[in-house]
């Protein structure tokens, strides 16, 4: 039997969870910018997921699409030696997934989520949903409650 997809596997956890959400079907998009167009959102309620490795360990950051990873002031705060961001084949093998369309549940993939705290302040969050066709717009307090990530001031413009 063929495995569940991401997207499969996103729905089922938050339909468990009694989760609203909205899926959209739209053209591929390789940007964050594009995917805020397409969807008709603003850029700073996009999730945008990044799979980083610090020190030996890889995890997950999610920010607003709108801002960049705070890697100085992150590695500092955490006490880590060196913090990088996967590449796109390290991404590929942990998740099966192209970059641009990593979901913002790195508990799907055993990693460890971080959010910036003001992604966790927006009302609604959308994010790729596992292909850069599938977009999922939802609560961001729904979000939160069902990845259950740790907050903190992780990006930066």
């Amino acid at each position: 039997m063929e495995s569940a997809s991401v997207f499969e596997r996103i729905c089922g956890l938050l339909d468990a969870r009694s989760v609203a959400y909205q899926v959209l079907r739209h053209a591929p998009v390789l940007t964050s910018e594009e995917a805020a167009q397409v969807r008709g959102t603003s850029l700073a309620s996009g999730a945008k997921a990044l799979i980083c490795k610090a020190d030996d360990n890889y995890l997950m950051v999610v920010m607003p699409a709108d801002l960049r990873l705070a890697s100085k002031s992150l590695r500092k705060l955490k006490g880590w030696k060196k913090l990088r961001f996967a590449s796109a084949d390290e991404v590929l093998e942990m998740t099966g997934l192209l970059t641009g369309s990593i979901p913002p549940f790195g508990s799907l993939f055993g990693l460890t989520t971080l959010c910036d705290e003001r992604l966790a302040a927006q009302d609604s969050i959308n994010f790729n949903a596992g292909d850069r066709s599938i977009s999922i717009g939802m609560a961001a307090t729904d979000y939160l409650d069902t990845e259950q990530p740790e907050l903190g001031p992780f990006a930066e413009a």
